[in-house]
């Protein structure tokens, strides 16, 4: 587990890498930086390490309805929420590469680099389109670390030096496999999840699995745990993350110049120290990141006020970047390549500034009108925490895993898709893996003869059992050629999977089924027992989801009437 905190010099140290290799590819006697130093004085916090003075649960603002126990709220100290976007970092992070090697290797340096999965289970990337295009997920965070001076002074809540961070903000960062959108999905960091087993890759040390606030999830070995929760409650396959603390949101917001903001009226939140007049302002420094903090002051003072306020300015960004108006100033794009670089902490598979160049390049295909930005359905819950809202929240995840676009835009293909059998099933070769696998939960045992088993009884006499895991949350059918659609679909209809389960892949060789976690027992799959979710909008994004379009230059926050001037 390592922090991104630097001295006020600036200087790291680094230790020898882990030994193993895992999946985001850790290269053995790779040097890496020293974790950062933990206080055993500092005083433990019940939900994570919040002190009294900074339980900002989501439902305890002025209309949130007071505090958990009904009692009288206690005075908070500064809230500890930051705000970190990928894409209009990565899109600029090699502007200044002109420098030469040495600039290059001086970039490189000042990247932060750590393990992408701590479960023991991780799922499998899922597999390319009929076009070798694959979809990419990657997490982003937000660090509340207070371990470092400028931290500190930034964070406020000086007692919390010493304390492990907590992942505050958290957002998932998904790239359609053709590019065309993207879609950025909140999750509350008080939602009350089920956090895996993790091991620390430093020092070996396991972390048991356990009920908890999600943002805890960072204390238990690293960004590499947050990665492995959001897995196991998404059943997204995570590819990358990218994390940055309250220091790194401040120098993004200077190097770029300023990013413009709007509210509904004049607000002043003493809390988190935002003051603005009604209307649009440029916030930039330390004011982005009062911005990005505020949550009492927006809407009804909940999260779900302030992730919205946090869509709007990444929203924002973005449109500032694409149009170039930051990045003639050759000064200011060094700025910016020094500041996002020394702001970063990433996983090795995006552990160099090609890599992470490489990355923005492939991001910057997305058009601003096809970027979505939305939050996980949720309900309140007990203790001041909150809980996927059922059917809602998986209805995103599913719609993600699937990799349909949250702004309802995707287009149908105009070509008719073949739906005849081209192969008789006695004579259709059928490859069947065992996907069952979980962050939280190992295989199925021989679940991969049991399904081969029932389709050889259905008719399927050359099915065969593939014993190499393959974890995945959903089942699927996937089929190579496109004259075997009519295979995949009549396979599909045998066994009761509903036709969204049949992909057409180059990444297979022939019809393959993979039993995912969604099927751990019976030879029928579930939905066609129980009749599925059904409803018809499957595909559609719930309301609850706050959707907010990329391209809404007339977005404007709602500030809530008890913190207007």
């Amino acid at each position: 587990m390592r922090h991104n905190d630097r001295t006020e010099q600036g200087v790291r140290r680094r230790v020898p890498a882990p030994r193993g290799q895992g999946r985001d590819g850790d290269i053995p006697g790779r040097q890496r930086p020293d974790r950062s130093a933990r206080s055993h004085d500092a005083p433990r916090r019940d939900h994570g390490g919040a002190s009294e003075g900074d339980a900002d649960t989501p439902g305890s603002g002025p209309s949130g309805g007071g505090s958990a126990d009904g009692g009288r709220r206690r005075p908070r100290r500064k809230r500890r929420v930051l705000l970190w976007f990928a894409g209009g970092l990565a899109l600029l992070i090699l502007v200044t590469a002109g420098g030469g090697y040495l600039y290059y290797e001086h970039l490189n340096g000042n990247l932060t680099k750590d393990a992408l999965n701590l479960g023991d289970s991780k799922l499998n990337k899922t597999n390319p389109n009929s076009e070798g295009q694959t979809p990419l997920n990657i997490l982003l965070l937000g660090s509340d670390s207070r371990n470092s001076d400028r931290n500190a002074k930034l964070g406020g809540s000086h007692i919390d030096r010493g304390r492990e961070p907590l992942a505050d903000v958290q957002m998932l960062l998904h790239v359609s496999a053709d590019r065309s959108n993207m879609s950025v999905l909140s999750i509350p960091r008080d939602t009350r999840v089920e956090v895996p087993k993790c091991t620390d890759t430093d020092d070996g040390k396991v972390y048991k699995p356990m009920t908890e606030r999600i943002n805890t999830s960072l204390q238990r070995g690293g960004p590499g745990c947050t990665v492995a929760t959001w897995e196991n409650l998404t059943g997204i396959p995570i590819d990358h993350f990218m994390m940055i603390d309250f220091a790194g949101v401040v120098s993004m917001a200077d190097a770029v110049g300023g990013v413009p903001v709007c509210v509904d009226r004049n607000v002043h939140d003493r809390q988190s120290q935002l003051k603005l007049k009604k209307g649009t302002s440029v916030v930039k420094g330390e004011q982005a990141l009062h911005w990005l903090r505020t949550r009492h002051g927006f809407g009804d003072g909940t999260d779900i006020g302030r992730a919205r306020a946090q869509h709007m300015y990444m929203n924002s960004m973005v449109r500032e970047l694409k149009a170039g108006t930051k990045l003639r100033d050759p000064g200011k794009m060094r700025n910016l390549a020094e500041a996002a670089t020394k702001a970063l902490t990433v996983d090795e598979g995006i552990g160099t500034v090609r890599k992470l160049y490489d990355l923005g390049n492939d991001l910057k295909r997305v058009p601003t009108k096809r970027i979505t930005m939305a939050t996980m359905p949720w309900v309140y819950s007990s203790g001041g925490t909150v809980v996927p809202k059922e059917r809602e929240a998986d209805q995103v995840f599913s719609m993600i895993r699937h990799d349909v676009a949250l702004d309802g835009r995707d287009k149908k293909s105009k070509k008719p898709e073949p739906t005849k059998t081209s192969t008789p099933k006695e004579e259709l070769s059928v490859r069947v893996m065992n996907g069952t696998a979980t962050a939280a939960r190992p295989a199925v045992p021989g679940r991969a003869s049991t399904i081969t088993d029932a389709l050889k009884a259905k008719g399927y006499e050359r099915s065969a059992a593939d014993q190499t895991p393959n974890p995945q949350t959903d089942t699927t059918v996937s089929y190579a050629e496109r004259e075997q659609r009519g295979d995949a679909l009549a396979l599909a209809k045998a066994m009761g999977l509903p036709e969204k389960a049949v992909k057409h892949s180059s990444g297979v060789s022939e019809v393959t089924l993979v039993v995912g976690a969604d099927w751990r027992e019976g030879k029928s799959f579930p939905a066609a027992e129980g009749g599925g979710k059904g409803g018809g909008d499957e595909d559609k994004t719930p309301d609850s989801a706050d959707a907010l379009n990329g391209s809404d230059r007339k977005a404007c926050m709602k500030v809530n009437p008890q913190y207007s001037w």
